[in-house]
C-alpha cells in the first residue's frame, strides 16, 4: 500500500479515539460554592448577641472605676470583671433592667468583706463599695473605727499610701500632695490595716478626724447592708442617708447585682488617642489581671 492509499473509515475512527480522550459532561463538572447568605450572616449576628447577654447578664459584667472611694484597692481608670451568680439573680442583672425575671432568683446574702456593685437605691446607679455591716448588726463608727455589735475591729496603721500624680494634679486634701525625691509630685495619704470579722483583712485610708468618723449606732434590718467605701473620708456609704448622687443608706441585698473579681485593665488617664503610645505609658501594668 503506497503513502496516499486512502485509510478506511473505521481506521481513522481508531486513531481519533486513541488521540482524543473523552471529555467529560459539563453537567458532571463541580458546582461552584454559593456565597454566604445576607440571612445566615444575620443569623449568626443574632446568635453572636445573645451569647454575649447571657455571659454579661449570668457569669461576668465589666465595671470601670469612676470615683477614689475605693482607694486604696481601686483606683480611678481601674477596669474590672464582677461574677453575677454569687448573690442571684433579678431584673437588675439584665441589660436595661428588663422585667423578665420575677423578684429574686437564687438569692444569696453576701460575705461581710466582699466588694459588691449593686444599684442606688433611688436612682438605679451603679455603686460599688464593701459589705460591713449584715442583717441584724449594729454598727457604729467611733473615731473612724467601724464597731460591730460593741466591739472594734481591728484597726492599725501601715505605712502611708503613695498614688502619684501629674504636676497639675490635685490629692483630696491639700496638704496630702507631697514632692518626690525624683521632683514629681504624689498624694501620700494615711494608711490602716482594717480586720473585719470573719477573717477579711483589706487596707483603708483615713485623713484624720472628721464628722463622718462619729455616727450613732445603727441596726441593719433584714434584707438590708451597711457598705462603706475603703476610702473612709471620701465615701458617701451608708454613713449617710439615702440621696440621689449622694449617700445611699442601708442598701436593700435585692440591689446588688454582682461581686468584684479582678481586674483586667488599668490606665492613669494621661492617654491621648492620637498619640499611640501614650496607650502604654499610660497603662498601669502591675495592676493588670490582680484579684479584688
Amino acid at each position: 500500500m503506497t503513502e496516499n492509499t486512502p485509510k478506511s473509515p473505521s481506521a481513522n475512527q481508531h486513531i481519533r479515539e486513541l488521540d482524543a480522550p473523552a471529555v467529560e459532561p459539563a453537567a458532571a463538572a463541580k458546582p461552584a460554592a454559593e456565597p454566604e447568605s445576607a440571612a445566615s450572616f444575620a443569623w449568626f449576628c443574632v446568635k453572636l448577641i445573645l451569647i454575649v447577654l447571657i455571659f454579661r447578664s449570668f457569669v461576668f459584667t465589666s465595671f470601670n472605676i469612676p470615683s477614689e472611694s475605693m482607694m486604696p484597692r481601686l483606683l480611678v481608670g481601674d477596669y474590672l470583671f464582677a461574677a453575677k451568680w454569687p448573690y442571684g439573680f433579678s431584673s437588675r442583672s439584665l441589660p436595661f433592667d428588663a422585667p423578665l425575671i420575677p423578684g429574686r432568683i437564687f438569692a444569696d446574702t453576701p460575705d461581710r468583706g466582699d466588694v459588691v456593685i449593686f444599684e442606688h437605691p433611688l436612682d438605679g446607679t451603679d455603686y460599688i463599695k464593701r459589705v460591713i455591716g449584715l442583717p441584724g448588726e449594729t454598727v457604729q463608727v467611733v473615731n473612724g473605727v467601724v464597731h460591730i455589735n460593741g466591739t472594734s475591729v481591728g484597726f492599725e496603721q501601715v505605712e502611708d499610701f503613695v498614688l502619684p500624680i501629674a504636676a497639675d494634679g490635685r490629692c483630696a486634701r491639700v496638704r496630702f500632695t507631697q514632692v518626690q525625691p525624683d521632683g514629681s509630685y504624689a498624694c501620700v495619704y494615711p494608711q490602716y490595716r482594717e480586720s473585719l470579722p470573719g477573717g477579711v483583712v483589706h487596707n483603708v485610708l483615713d485623713f484624720g478626724l472628721e464628722a463622718q468618723d462619729n455616727t450613732p449606732p445603727v441596726v441593719v434590718p433584714a434584707g438590708r447592708l451597711f457598705l462603706m467605701g475603703d476610702n473612709r473620708d471620701n465615701s458617701l456609704d451608708s454613713r449617710f442617708p439615702a440621696e440621689v448622687g449622694r449617700g445611699i443608706g442601708l442598701v436593700p441585698e435585692e440591689n446588688v447585682v454582682a461581686r468584684a473579681s479582678f481586674m483586667y485593665f488599668s490606665t492613669d488617664g494621661s492617654a491621648e488617642w492620637i498619640k499611640p503610645w501614650t496607650w502604654f505609658t499610660a497603662a498601669r501594668w502591675s495592676r493588670f489581671f490582680r484579684g479584688i
